[in-house]
């Protein structure tokens, strides 16, 4: 996914001239004047200037302000947003309709959704992922884009890192979501959500066992909600065991792991666990239904 057309012109109707402009007020490379003596430059040269901008983001403001270029008020709401860039090294991680999937070699991890300029990213680097990049993201309108600069790493991955990138991934997802727009608040998501994400498969599972007790230590409400995603897990291998043994039609209940009642309806199921359960674990069982 790319910006339309008319937006990846208004970008390159917007950055250059800011960078442009920060050489004129750093110096970073001598004897440039003109848009198109910036442009004619070699990469190396722009990426110093576009560098000296991100550890000098304040010129932002004095451009805005003396607006050298006659940019619309659209322009420049727009370059404003760039404060609030995010620099670092990604992963491209997954090429999705709306978006390419830049996750953060952060911790905790996010995800970015993050388009592409002019040539799509699978264009640019092909389909084979992930590719780990350094590049800086920024805020154009309701989207992230990445600054026209991107250095790709020349990294193969083994299948161990594939797997741990994915589990970093799924956890981004969990805690906070793809990420679409900046700036981002920060805030996460429920616990329950990141416990569930957590648990969804074995190896996340073993990654994050720490973490899980935590969650489920510090509320009821929490160890309930593992007790039931865990029995879910478990019904899954029970059910494909207890018909290869020419069950149907019955009901089960499971704790810890181990199914501890059954019955023909769903109702005696749940009489006999409320006979020989402390009411206190009752909400633990996990209830499921052989067909």
């Amino acid at each position: 996914m790319r910006l339309s057309q008319d937006d990846a012109e208004l970008f390159f109707k917007l950055h250059p001239p800011l960078l442009l402009y920060t050489n004129e007020q750093m110096g970073v490379i001598q004897n440039i004047s003109t848009l198109d003596e910036f442009m004619d430059l070699p990469l190396e040269e722009k990426s110093e200037i576009r560098d000296a901008l991100y550890e000098n983001i304040e010129l932002i403001d004095s451009f805005i302000k003396e607006n050298p270029s006659g940019l619309s008020p659209e322009g420049l709401e727009i370059v404003g947003g760039w404060k609030d860039f995010v620099a670092g090294t990604f992963y491209l991680l997954r090429y999705l309709k709306n978006y390419t999937v830049f996750l953060d070699s952060e911790s905790p991890p996010k995800a970015y959704g993050v388009l592409a300029i002019n040539s799509t990213f699978d264009e640019f680097f092909g389909t084979t992922v992930p590719i780990m990049v350094q590049t800086v993201l920024l805020p154009f309108k309701e989207w992230i884009i990445y600054d026209g600069f991107i250095m790709p790493y020349p990294i193969i991955f083994a299948g161990g890192v594939r797997r741990s990138l994915d589990d970093s991934y799924r956890e981004a997802k969990a805690r906070y979501g793809i990420i679409t727009s900046l700036p981002f608040s920060g805030a996460e998501k429920s616990d329950a959500d990141i416990l569930k994400a957590y648990l969804r498969t074995e190896r996340s599972r073993e990654i994050h066992w720490e973490e899980i007790e935590e969650l489920i230590n510090k509320d009821n409400e929490l160890l309930i909600l593992y007790h039931q995603e865990m029995g879910k897990i478990h019904a899954r291998t029970y059910k494909q065991k207890l018909r290869e043994l020419g069950l149907s039609d019955s009901w089960f209940g499971i704790l810890d792991g181990v199914i501890i009642a059954s019955g023909a309806t769903k109702a005696k199921i749940e009489r006999t666990l409320n006979d020989i359960l402390p009411g206190e674990k009752r909400a633990l069982v996990h209830i499921f239904h052989l067909e």
